[in-house]
Formats: C-alpha cells, structure tokens, sequence
C-alpha cells in the first residue's frame, strides 16, 4: 500500500504557513482521543529538525524560514476531512488571523461528495448547532439552544447516485458542512457521524461493470470532504488566494464523474 504524506506546506512566510493536510490526522489535540497523530506536533518536529540541519551544516546555511518554535492553529478541521489549514508562527499573527475568522473575512471554500441528486443548484443552509449533542459526540440541529450557523452550497455535478458540491461556510461550527447536508437529505459519502461507512466504487460510474464485486478496490473509502481555497481579505499578505490539490482519492473520484459527464470541471 502507497504510504500517504500527513501534509505539505504550500506557502509559508514570516508570519504564517499554509498547510494541506491528508485525512486522517487531527489538527490539534482531540477531546476524546489525544493518542494519534496530530498536525501540530508534525509541524513542529518539522520545523525543528529543519533549525537542528541548518546549525549543523558545513558551510553553515540560512533556514528556509525562521524557526518558530511552536505552530498556533487559527482554524480547525475534521480529523478525517482532507485540505487547508492555517498556523501562525508568531503570538502577533495568531491574534490577528484569528481575529479575521471571527470576523468572517477569510473565505473558506470546501468540496463534498454527497450522497443523491440535490432539487436545487444552490441553497443556503442556516439551522442552528449544538456540538457534542449526544454519546456519539455529534453535533446536532437545535434551534432552541444551538449556535448561528451559516453555509451555502452549490451544486458542481451530478452523476449517478451522487454529486459534487461546493461549500461555503460564514460560520465555523463543529461538523457544519456534514450536518447541514445531512439535513438536507445529502450526506457527505463514508460519514460515519451523519450518513454511512460505505465506500464509493468505479463500478458505480460504469454501465454494464462486469468486474468481480469482491475483488473491487473503492475509489474513496474515507470521508468526502475537503477543505478546498482560502481566500484572505486584501492587505494581510502578499499572496491572498491559497488552493489544495485534490487527494489521490478524491481526484480519482472526481476523475470518473468528468469521464461520466463528458467535461472538465476545472478542479485543481
């Protein structure tokens, strides 16, 4: 089985980096299960093994960037949603990315596979949630005492049994995305919370699919979700639009849905 990286650092300055991140890894330490692997020690022993080469190295040599000696997270994403995710190096710009999410002035767009076919092209999806709402530690609709939450979607593609979509959130609660689909009657594929476990195969896109249904490896057997461009407001860096290549996985899926549509939609 091909080893997959846990992330890659698109862009990094003095201030932040911008990381993309594999599925199934949590950005910071779970509530409930701080054993396994997490984004932010990766990074760290990342960044420190880089400062340890550079000050051992004959002739000595410059870092690539300044050590900052610990990442502070601005955003979350779900340990098993593949995508961007944005780390500070300094407490200064931690505060100040910080304070433009809050703000809701970072963009952030998200793609989905989704269970069925959507009666609509684009929605917007505004019902309040309540996280940690049962054993499960799902986060739940409650209108009485949940929190504002705003996420609008547009449908990309349809073929077969499922859709691609495209996901903007305004707000930025536990599970949204998943919840708010879920509610829609639109699960995101392989959700174990909001939908189910079972995997997505070729032989859902090829008519007359003769191969052996025991032997067929799935297209994706994870969560279909990944968190797709960042956009930050004018004036916070030189550069301001930032986009993580489909996963392997999920570029694989994607790929036979345009060979079903007969187009290109143009993902990176």
């Amino acid at each position: 089985m091909k080893h997959i990286e846990p992330f890659s650092i698109l862009y990094e300055n003095d201030r932040f980096l911008v990381v993309n991140k594999a599925s199934g890894i949590a950005v910071i330490a779970d509530r409930w299960d701080d054993s396994k692997e997490r984004l932010d020690e990766l990074l760290n022993a990342y960044y420190a093994k880089e400062a340890g080469e550079a000050a051992s190295a004959v002739p000595p040599r410059e870092p690539r960037t300044p050590f900052p000696h610990r990442v502070y997270v601005v955003h979350r994403i779900d340990r098993d949603t593949s995508g961007l995710v944005l780390f500070a190096k300094t407490k200064e710009a931690h505060r100040d990315l910080s304070s433009l999410f809050e703000s809701r002035s970072i963009e952030k767009t998200y793609l989905a596979v989704i269970h069925g076919r959507p009666g609509w092209t684009e929605t917007v999806c505004d019902l309040p949630l309540r996280a940690d709402g049962d054993r499960e530690h799902r986060t739940v609709i409650d209108k009485a005492k949940g929190k504002h939450a705003l996420t609008h979607f547009k449908l990309l593609a349809e073929v077969g049994a499922y859709s691609l979509i495209q996901a903007q959130i305004e707000t930025g609660r536990t599970h949204q995305i998943r919840v708010h689909l879920a509610s829609l009657g639109h699960p995101v594929v392989c959700d174990p919370l909001y939908g189910n476990t079972k995997p997505v195969y070729l032989s859902a896109f090829k008519r007359g699919w003769r191969g052996d249904s025991m032997e067929e490896k799935p297209l994706l057997a994870r969560l279909g979700l990944h968190a797709y461009s960042l956009v930050l407001p004018e004036g916070s860096s030189e550069i301001r639009s930032f986009t993580a290549p489909l996963p392997r996985d999920f570029r694989a899926l994607v790929n036979q849905m345009e060979k079903s549509l007969g187009t290109d939609l143009n993902l990176e």
